[in-house]
């Protein structure tokens, strides 16, 4: 384990500052896409279990009041469901964008590198382009392994919302 660690702890440190910002937005970017989960197929459940019984046990389905009650209803579910899909689909758009900024940072290494040595110094540059190189495919990774899931939970959101709001009948005023 503390092999694992270390390992870790080198790569991080090969990819410089930036490397860090990207580990703690996958970090977030992995939370919230659990936290996505747990709720559609735990917590959601038990939710739409109670929203259709008092729909159902309510006397009549007709009225002006009945139609803002079911409104009412379909609006807090269509918002408990779309929670933090926006902010993983942003996290997977910054992760690409904070790689770039690593390989930003890893040039200008380079380049300092370069104006203060020469040249001729391949150990050095190494070091400064691994700095690149590092943040560019760990914003790529993190970015490709939450695209999944923030495409996913919008379209799983949507159809349990539109499962929910077929199983909320109600009858029209004639």
């Amino acid at each position: 384990m503390n092999q694992v660690l270390q390992f870790v702890s080198d790569f991080l440190s090969a990819g410089g500052d930036v490397l860090w910002v990207i580990f703690f937005t996958s970090i977030l970017l992995w939370s919230l896409i659990l936290e996505r989960y747990l709720f559609m197929w735990k917590v959601f459940p038990s939710m739409k279990g109670k929203i259709v019984e008092a729909w159902h046990g309510r006397s009549e389905h007709k009225s002006w009041t009945a139609h803002r009650v079911r409104e009412a209803q379909l609006s807090i579910v269509k918002m408990s469901l779309k929670k933090n899909i926006s902010n993983i689909k942003v996290l997977v758009a910054l992760c690409p964008l904070l790689g770039l900024l690593g390989t930003v940072t890893g040039m200008i290494s380079v380049f300092d590198v370069m104006a203060m040595t020469g040249t001729g110094n391949a150990r050095l540059m190494a070091s400064g382009i691994s700095m690149a190189t590092i943040p560019t495919m760990a914003g790529m990774v993190a970015a490709l392994s939450g695209l999944f899931f923030g495409s996913f939970f919008e379209n799983k959101s949507n159809t349990l919302f539109n499962h929910l709001s077929d199983e909320l009948t109600f009858e029209e005023e004639v």
